[in-house]
């Protein structure tokens, strides 16, 4: 496989695992990406759980804005490295079974982020002293002049 190839795979494999930290899908593909990497051995799927843990960590703990992004960048940078160096050391038919099994890890953090999707339709409503609360992104629209 071209190399090009190794590094697409890497790089959105690397993005998956860092964008399913900190969500519902997170034990999913902790458990896909140590037995990916860990090739079958129980001492290398454990240490990949662990390392896969401090990542988290280190997610969760980042200060918001810049600090969180930097972090972000750093943390897929890393795991697109191991992926790339795991995909290199492979036989060519290994190859290609972890880059299609990449493309799934990919598809299950895809899947998992529509779910978190909540849409809520107040039109018409009148609020007093109103909140809204919750976390991920939101939008807030004031429909009032409509």
């Amino acid at each position: 496989m071209l190399l090009e190839g190794f590094i697409a795979a890497a790089a959105a494999g690397a993005g998956a695992i860092i964008q399913a930290a900190g969500t519902d899908a997170w034990n999913g593909i902790r458990g896909t990406v140590a037995r990916l990497i860990g090739r079958g051995e129980t001492g290398r799927e454990q240490a990949e759980l662990e390392r896969l843990d401090r990542t988290r960590a280190v997610l969760e703990a980042a200060q918001d804005g810049e600090e969180s992004e930097r972090v972000r960048i750093a943390q897929v940078a890393a795991w697109q490295t191991r992926l790339e160096t795991l995909l290199e050391g492979l036989p060519e038919a290994e190859q290609a079974q972890v880059v299609a099994e990449l493309e799934a890890l990919v598809a299950q953090a895809a899947a998992a982020r529509t779910t978190d999707t909540v849409h809520n339709d107040f039109r018409g409503a009148t609020f007093t002293h109103s909140q809204v609360q919750g976390s991920g992104t939101m939008t807030v629209t004031n429909n009032l002049n409509k």
